[in-house]
């Protein structure tokens, strides 16, 4: 899906929204462990709800990864039935990968080719010749990590050079000279707030997905006063606030109810855009 796709989908939908497809086996509803595959039918109905309220799904591979071949599988009927079903939806692989150039290479054919996403999240810190075999596709893209949420991210992401530059404005201006912004966007955590500001005076033009609104406390208002851009630039992304919203065998419309509460506020942002 290339920008011009995308912001045409955000539009339709008047929502940016991505959920976050974390799903837990010790966290579902009790009564789908009796289903042959538990994690697929909890997705499928979670997407069923969710669907016209979003325009992105975002399948954290660790939750299935966790459980082998089993997830793996999981993960592969998740996907093909979203590509089936929904065929309008943008699929991110929130992998995280990033490793010596042959290896990356190997990376993007898995979830270019095999799976044929959307896009992955990918770790720039061991350089250009780690991402660039990602930035071979037409039509898909790299989300590199810049800014992310949590805790930690004090560690190394905001610390200054002798020049007060900070890393991750560091990550922002070095990655420009690999791709565009028609194939590559960035993770900027939603509770860093007017952070924003800073980042969209380095990256004016490209999609910026924020994790972090619902069970994390990030400010969706505040996101979309620094963080918006003319063509929206923003995918945002929530999972548990969405897709554990109720753990009853009402647990889907739940979802659905939670997934459309975020859209009508996304609707009222765009109106800034129009």
């Amino acid at each position: 899906m290339n920008k011009e796709a995308l912001f045409a989908h955000i539009m339709q939908k008047q929502s940016f929204l991505c959920v976050g497809l974390d799903t837990d086996i010790k966290k579902i509803p009790e009564h789908l462990l009796s289903e042959e595959d538990p994690i697929f039918a909890f997705n499928r109905a979670i997407i069923d709800a969710t669907a016209p309220y979003c325009i992105a799904y975002k399948p954290n591979l660790a939750f299935y990864e966790s459980m082998g071949v089993k997830g793996w599988i999981a993960f592969e009927k998740t996907v093909d039935y979203l590509r089936k079903n929904y065929p309008e939806q943008f699929i991110i692989a929130d992998a995280k990968r990033g490793d010596i150039g042959n290896t990356s290479a190997m990376y993007a054919r898995t979830f270019f080719e095999e799976m044929d996403l959307d896009a992955v999240t990918v770790t720039p810190y061991m350089g250009e010749d780690s991402v660039s075999p990602f930035l071979t596709y037409p039509d898909k893209w790299v989300i590199l990590l810049a800014l992310t949420s949590n805790k930690g991210s004090h560690d190394f992401q905001l610390t200054e050079d002798a020049q007060g530059e900070r890393l991750f404005e560091k990550v922002l201006r070095r990655s420009q000279a690999w791709g565009t912004d028609e194939n590559m966007m960035y993770v900027v955590g939603a509770t860093q707030g007017r952070a924003f500001e800073d980042i969209r005076k380095i990256v004016p033009n490209h999609f910026l997905l924020v994790p972090g609104i619902g069970a994390q406390g990030g400010s969706l208002e505040e996101v979309c006063q620094y963080g918006m851009n003319k063509q929206c630039g923003l995918i945002v992304n929530s999972s548990r606030a969405i897709i554990y919203a109720d753990k009853s065998p009402c647990f889907a419309e739940a979802a659905g109810i939670a997934a459309k509460k975020v859209q009508e506020q996304m609707k009222e942002q765009l109106k800034a855009i129009l």
